[in-house]
C-alpha cells in the first residue's frame, strides 16, 4: 500500500498564499464588475475567473493534502537514464 506524503511547511504556506492572493483577487474583480453601469444590466465576467481560479484552487489542495508516494518512480528514473 503506497504511504501518504506528508506535506512540507513550504508546500502549506505557497497554499494559504494561493488562498489569499485568490481572495484578493475576487474581491477586487467583484468590486469593479459593475462600475459605471448606471443601472444596466453587465455581463458577469467574473464568474468565469472565480470559477476557473477556484478549480485551481481545489486542485492545489489535492496535490499538497492527497499525494501518495509512488513506489514505481525509482525505478522508471532508472530506466530514464537520470
Amino acid at each position: 500500500m503506497p504511504k501518504k506524503i506528508k506535506p512540507t511547511g513550504k508546500q502549506k504556506s505557497m497554499l494559504m498564499l494561493h488562498i489569499v492572493i485568490f481572495a484578493i483577487g475576487t474581491i477586487a474583480s467583484l468590486m469593479l464588475y459593475d462600475k459605471g453601469a448606471n443601472g444596466k444590466w453587465v455581463y458577469p465576467w467574473p464568474a468565469w475567473t472565480v470559477a476557473a481560479w477556484g478549480l485551481c484552487l481545489i486542485g492545489h489542495y489535492c496535490i499538497v493534502y492527497t499525494s501518495y508516494e509512488d513506489e514505481g518512480y525509482d525505478i522508471y528514473r532508472k530506466q530514464q537514464g537520470k
